[in-house]
């Protein structure tokens, strides 16, 4: 009450102030003008008498002036009229006018020394009078003079009239804003405050776990909304957190969650952060317009990383590519996310056109990509291009030492092969520092590696790693004899271990996953949102069919998306009954559009979805429907819960997290998936239909096996592929690699030397 009435109090001084400024204006605006207008008629009704005075003076007839005056005196406002002789007598003076003559004489010299008219307001008696005085000039020489009074009064009474207006007026304003404001305070700030209140002392105390009412987004209360949704979310999640971990207790089972990563890294790390280097970044601010977005780039190294920083904290070290990316930051090109709600510190590291084209495009995505993927397309190294991939390691080498200034024996995982030089170089300056690689693409056989005219460089800068992770053990071994058979090391095939100069490093496979069971932590869920329908969807695209397929690519060579396209071609051709009925929904993301390979990658796939769908499409049928852009989450996820089946056909694969999240997404145990065996996720989801995508007959009956499956078989197909990445998440996968890595002993030998 007391706000309110705060509130009240200075909107009323407000206006009465403004009221009286307003009004003390027009107050002296219209005394000015009621001044000039009696100045006015005074002068006109003057000169108009001066022309029959004149000549009456100058002959000395006082009768004639005595009438004159009178006549004049009975005009409007006029309350006396005068004439005198050069000498200040009177001679003719209006019977109105004698009471008022004591102020006149003076003004009657002053005008006749001075040849000028004169005027002055005076108050005799109870009324205020304007006295106007014209001298009367023959030949410039004065021989009289002319006064004029009028009754003043009626401007006093406007001006008071204007005042109690203007009081009238601030008093019906002041009631009229007390009336809103108290509305407006109780409908839009007390109700919706006391709902929120209401809400949650409810959800403090376990009876509700959404709002049932719409949190207010006026701009006075978007802070307090958008924290009181976090609140409500976290509270949640703890909540939910905490009863799963007691139902776990009690089962005596061991689920990893996001609480037990944070406390398994608080444990190990002994309160340090955790630092994770990366050449994708997992926000990118973006220009859009006049406004910056920010968005979630695709790729599988975010979808697995992005929640081990959320749940542990800590800095993520990565290229900034955005270009508004270095808009948002500080001053050390720091910026806390997620946007909405920061748990970790992302550190942006520029780099120039010429460094990202040679150390990314150039020797990261030319050479070592089609290099460790084996698919057929020729690796190429180019001599500048690994200058620029040093040049780029030793940047980033730069900027994450800097970031570990002042942590003792911080632990960093570097990510993929962007950085295979980075591990040694931070070593050399942090040798207390615990260094792990992990490696997200296959390792290829010796001989393949063998093509990389820097191979011994790219080893040796590894191996400064004290750890070195891949998916598979096959990967484990094919690093192994490559650095058997490249570099002077001793390999301890018994520990998986190789040691180079007085330093050990471990190599061991860390299958990575996906944040089961919120594995789409990005796409917020609104509590009353519409769920997904599959005609809602089709009518959308503009087709329609009876069974779905999907496929969410990075538009990339390796992922077997032509070889997709013929297996459908083939299931179409080889059981033409679902033709008209079957449409596969390909979301590619554009990517590396800037080298040949890719973009005549980009240009066969579209010719090849276009041929096909010529061949079988009717008026609203198509086969495949090619959505080339990047997607987000938001927009996957409904896909995913609604297809049929879901195609993973890489040609070769570290892991592959799509296969994972589409299982992720399946929480009504429904859908199949297609996985290709050359992919690390088929060693694991064994209950998906496994194939090998270069055959296109296998593909067919695939899709057919799929979509005529017995329900039960399905569900329990889906069922126990879900309880795989229950038990193998994301969160086991951090907390595995962060065991081993601190569990590494720093020798003193491997601390002076390197």
């Amino acid at each position: 009450m007391r706000i309110t009435l705060r509130l009240i109090v200075s909107l009323v001084v407000t206006v009465a102030v403004v009221a009286a400024f307003s009004a003390y204006f027009q107050v002296q605006q219209e005394g000015s003008r009621l001044k000039d207008e009696i100045e006015r008629r005074s002068r006109l009704l003057a000169e108009s008498l001066q022309e029959s005075a004149l000549p009456a003076i100058q002959a000395g007839t006082a009768v004639n002036l005595q009438r004159l005056v009178e006549r004049f005196g009975n005009r409007e406002r006029v309350s006396g009229v005068a004439i005198y002789d050069a000498k200040g007598n009177a001679l003719a003076v209006t019977e109105k006018l004698a009471p008022n003559l004591s102020a006149v004489p003076g003004l009657v010299a002053d005008a006749l020394d001075r040849r000028v008219d004169v005027s002055t307001f005076e108050t005799t008696g109870d009324k205020r009078m304007y006295v106007y005085v014209m001298p009367l000039l023959a030949k410039d020489v004065a021989v009289g003079a002319l006064v004029m009074l009028q009754d003043a009064t009626y401007i006093q009474t406007q001006l008071a009239r204007i005042w109690r207006i203007a009081f009238f007026r601030v008093l019906v304003q002041v009631l009229l804003i007390t009336l809103v404001t108290l509305l407006v305070v109780r409908w839009s700030i007390i109700g919706p405050i006391a709902k929120m209140a209401e809400w949650m002392k409810q959800l403090r105390a376990g009876e509700a776990s959404v709002p049932t009412f719409a949190l207010p987004k006026e701009d006075l209360f978007a802070p307090i909304t958008k924290e009181v949704s976090t609140f409500a979310r976290h509270l949640s999640a703890a909540k939910a957190a905490a009863g799963e971990e007691a139902r776990l207790r009690q089962s005596a089972e061991a689920l990893w969650t996001p609480e037990r990563l944070k406390e398994h890294v608080k444990a190990k790390l002994h309160g340090r952060p955790l630092f994770v280097v990366s050449n994708r970044e997992p926000y990118m601010h973006m220009h859009k317009g006049r406004k910056v977005e920010c968005i979630v780039p695709a790729g599988g190294l975010v979808t697995a990383l992005e929640p081990v920083l959320r749940a542990s904290g800590g800095t993520w070290i990565a290229h900034g590519a955005g270009d508004a990316d270095f808009e948002v930051v500080d001053g050390k090109n720091r910026v806390r996310v997620p946007p909405d709600d920061p748990h970790y510190t992302l550190r942006r590291v520029p780099l120039t056109k010429e460094e990202e084209n040679g150390y990314y495009y150039g020797f990261s995505n030319e050479g070592m990509w089609p290099l460790c993927h084996i698919a057929h397309t020729r690796p190429v190294f180019r001599a500048e291009d690994w200058s620029q991939y040093q040049a780029a390691n030793q940047k980033f080498a730069a900027a994450v030492v800097e970031e570990l200034n002042g942590v003792e024996e911080p632990c960093v995982l570097i990510q993929d092969y962007h950085f295979a030089l980075l591990p040694r170089m931070i070593k050399e300056l942090r040798p207390d520092a615990r260094i792990a690689v992990f490696w997200h693409i296959p390792w290829p056989n010796p001989e393949a590696f063998g093509i990389c005219p820097w191979q011994r460089e790219l080893l040796y800068g590894m191996l400064g790693a004290d750890l070195v992770g891949f998916h598979t053990q096959f990967h484990c071994n094919n690093f192994l004899e490559t650095v058997d058979r490249t570099l002077e090391s001793r390999t301890d095939w018994e520990r998986f271990a190789v040691k180079k100069g007085g330093h050990t490093t471990l190599v061991k496979p860390f299958p990575i996953s996906v944040a089961f069971p919120e594995a789409f932590q990005d796409v917020p869920s609104e509590p009353g949102a519409p769920t997904e329908d599959r005609t809602s969807m089709l009518k959308e695209l503009g087709i329609k069919t009876k069974f779905l397929g999907v496929g969410v690519e990075r538009m990339d060579y390796t992922k077997g998306v032509l070889e997709r396209f013929h297996g459908i071609e083939r299931f179409l051709e080889k059981y033409p009954c679902y033709q008209g009925a079957f449409t596969f929904v390909q979301m590619g993301a554009p990517s590396r559009t800037h080298i040949k390979r890719y973009h005549d990658f980009l240009a066969e796939v579209e010719q090849e979805a276009e041929r096909i769908n010529w061949k079988f499409k009717t008026k609203d049928y198509r086969p495949i429907l090619l959505l080339m852009k990047h997607h987000s989450h938001k927009e996957i996820l409904p896909y995913y819960r609604l297809a049929d089946v879901c195609m993973v056909t890489s040609l070769h694969d570290g892991m592959n997290l799509v296969a994972k999240e589409f299982v992720a997404a399946r929480a009504d145990e429904g859908g199949a998936l297609i996985l290709s065996r050359f992919t690390g996720a088929a060693q694991e989801l064994r209950d998906a239909l496994i194939v090998n995508p270069y055959d296109a007959e296998q593909l067919a009956d695939s899709i057919r096996v799929a979509l005529e499956m017995d329900p039960e078989e399905e569900s329990a197909r889906m069922r126990r592929m879900r309880e795989t990445l229950r038990e193998h998440n994301i969160y086991r996968w951090a907390g595995n690699l962060i065991e081993e890595l601190t569990r590494i002993r720093i020798a003193p030998a491997t601390l002076a030397k390197v």
